[in-house]
């Protein structure tokens, strides 16, 4: 095994994608999305990969690996041919989608071409249908992988690649065994891609047995930013982007304001939009022309613009002291962007202001932000309506005050004085009626957000119900203070093959559930037990019957003291126990996920699965829904 480089987080200054050799309409697409040179890891592994070689490479999440091994499997493709050629292993279903999504956007200019992302949770028939037709590049999670080798609808006689991207954290997963037998399944020449943060003895033990003499390739992440950055992020869910983007302009304190968008066409649609909505902003973006960006930056440098909206490679270099906020609208591609785009506040020792915009689906790139920088970045709370309203009328009133300092206001007194005496009205009607005609149409006041009524809670299960049995169930270990447990019992057993993740996976990810909140689990023979919260909604548990794990359908119901299992609070073969939150061991082969690594900073409580997941002690607007993402 050879080692090809080692190298810190700066490029090399010759490095370009032209000078790799890319295919025209790659580089195309590179200039649609602002990238002008590789990161390390893409200007190390793309020749190498280029030329067919086998890749160990190290590195950590967000350093540009997704493009490092996209952009060559894109380059080599036979477009011709509708036959799988390449096929990419992730962890988890969230992962699988984010690299469909970048093999999709790189391959922007490459007409017939499709790619597949394929993971548990997600309904059979599209994804069947998807492969009938024939997809160039396959995006999958290793146990619905296996699934469709087993059913013969996946066929690798043709494939020319393999990834195994985070390929530590499919071991912390439990899936090495689920990825080495799609290792022993490929044909005898392709090439394979290994990607991982780190190089446990396992991972080393793949990479022995079966990439051929690899290049090893490893980046050494020194990403970090100013201390004097304040660093927050809000969850976008429940209020529209713009319209949050909106409130905190309004109530945040600031000087100047970069804002950060993923396209050229969205600079332009947000810059015009915070216009309409009052505010001095304006577009950069590569399209302006040199002349037109610099007045533009001066225009802002001398307080006649107050918001920047740009992307990457418009805001590249730009150096304005005005600028006490960066915020990404849109959340980058990778962390050294993330660390370049805040890098444009904080300058000479300032305090600077940075806020992130994160979706659900964009949470494992937050939590790369967070490693990358070696700094925590705080959830905010959106302004409330109150605080809002608050604002307006306050800068409303200042209005007043300004104008009743202008000299030229003895003809105005006159007329409405002269009102008054005609009309008969008070001066606070007139006042108040001008006041209208100045706001406009516009309502000067937001509406009142709406109450929110808590969900009662549910009684406590009372004693047995006629017929059961007398015997009291063991007391329930709740996983986390303040939640009681109830027992559920699911049709799959220690004879199906199934594995405490496994359950923990299907049920944190179909029900938004984090796996802190599922309590014991008893595996039998024939069926199983989970502890969870009490009181989750009957829709939910409906929802769940239908889910498959390990070729069985969950059929998920309340327990009664007839399910309680022999080794129920005592060990026996045939039957596996774990504790709260499952053994943190591989997930399920058709629902995966990643299963919680714990609280989050803040708060005891869970935040729930933000896009309509159950939490204990109510049910998000939104319902569970079976298949999310269906591509």
């Amino acid at each position: 095994m050879s080692r090809a480089s080692s190298t810190d987080s700066e490029p090399t200054a010759m490095a370009s994608f032209t000078s790799l050799g890319l295919a025209e309409p790659l580089l195309r697409s590179l200039s649609d999305v602002g990238y002008e040179t590789p990161s390390p890891i893409q200007a190390a592994t793309l020749p190498l990969l280029m030329q067919g070689r086998d890749v160990l490479g190290q590195a950590q999440t967000g350093t540009g690996k997704t493009a490092a091994f996209a952009l060559p499997i894109l380059h080599r493709l036979n477009i011709q041919s509708a036959s799988t050629q390449a096929l990419v292993l992730c962890p988890t279903r969230e992962l699988a989608i984010q690299v469909a999504e970048a093999f999709q956007k790189y391959a922007s200019h490459m007409r017939d071409f499709h790619v597949l992302p394929i993971y548990g949770g997600q309904a059979y028939g599209p994804q069947l249908k998807a492969l009938k037709r024939g997809v160039q590049v396959v995006v999958g999670t290793p146990g619905r992988v296996i699934d469709h080798l087993e059913r013969g609808t996946l066929d690798l006689s043709t494939l020319q690649t393999l990834v195994l991207d985070e390929a530590d954290e499919m071991l912390r997963m439990g899936f090495v065994d689920d990825v080495e037998a799609v290792l022993k399944r490929l044909p005898e020449q392709r090439q394979i891609a290994l990607f991982s943060a780190t190089m446990p003895a396992p991972i080393r033990r793949l990479a022995r047995t079966y990439l051929r003499d690899p290049e090893e390739v490893a980046i050494a992440a020194k990403t970090t930013t100013a201390e004097n950055i304040r660093q927050r992020y809000w969850w976008v869910s429940g209020l529209d982007k713009l319209d949050a983007l909106t409130r905190i302009l309004e109530v945040e304190t600031f000087d100047a304001m970069i804002i950060f968008t993923r396209t050229k066409q969205a600079t332009e649609e947000l810059a015009e939009k915070l216009s309409a909505r009052g505010f001095s902003a304006a577009a950069i973006n590569g399209d302006l022309a040199q002349a037109q960006r610099e007045r533009t930056v001066q225009r802002l440098r001398e307080g006649h613009l107050d918001i920047l909206v740009a992307t990457d490679v418009a805001a590249r270099g730009l150096d304005v002291e005005r600028i006490s906020h960066v915020l990404n609208y849109d959340i980058p591609y990778d962390t050294e962007s993330y660390v370049h785009r805040i890098g444009r506040t904080g300058r000479a020792g300032r305090q600077g202001e940075a806020i992130l915009f994160v979706t659900p689906r964009e949470r494992g790139m937050l939590r790369s932000i967070e490693r990358a920088t070696r700094q925590p970045i705080e959830q905010m709370s959106l302004p409330s309506v109150d605080a809002v309203n608050e604002q307006r009328v306050s800068k409303f009133l200042s209005r007043i005050t300004d104008a009743l300092g202008d000299p030229e206001l003895a003809p105005f007194q006159a007329m409405i004085r002269r009102y008054k005496s005609e009309q008969n009205v008070s001066a606070d009607d007139v006042a108040a009626a001008l006041a209208r005609l100045l706001q406009g149409e516009e309502p000067l006041l937001l509406p009142p957000e709406p109450v929110q009524t808590p969900r009662p809670e549910r009684p406590r299960r009372g004693p047995p119900e006629s017929g059961e049995s007398a015997r009291s169930a063991p007391p329930r270990v709740a996983p986390q203070e303040g939640y009681a447990m109830e027992a559920y019992r699911v049709e799959v057993g220690y004879q199906h093959g199934v594995k405490p993740g496994n359950l923990v996976g299907a049920i944190a990810n179909e029900a938004g559930l984090e796996s802190r909140f599922i309590g014991r689990i008893e595996i039998g023979d024939e069926y199983s037990l989970v502890d969870l919260p009490e009181g989750m909604p009957e829709e939910l548990i409906a929802h769940m019957q239908g889910v498959w794990v390990s070729g069985q359908r969950l059929k998920m119901r309340k327990a009664t003291a007839r399910d309680e299992l022999p080794s129920r609070g005592s060990k026996r073969p045939g039957g596996k126990r774990a504790g709260p939150g499952g053994p943190g061991g591989r997930g399920d082969d058709r629902g995966e996920g990643r299963p919680s690594r714990g609280p989050k900073p803040g708060g005891n409580k869970p935040d729930g699965y933000k896009s309509g997941g159950y939490k204990p002690g109510g049910f998000k607007a939104g319902g569970p829904k079976g298949g999310k993402r269906d591509r």
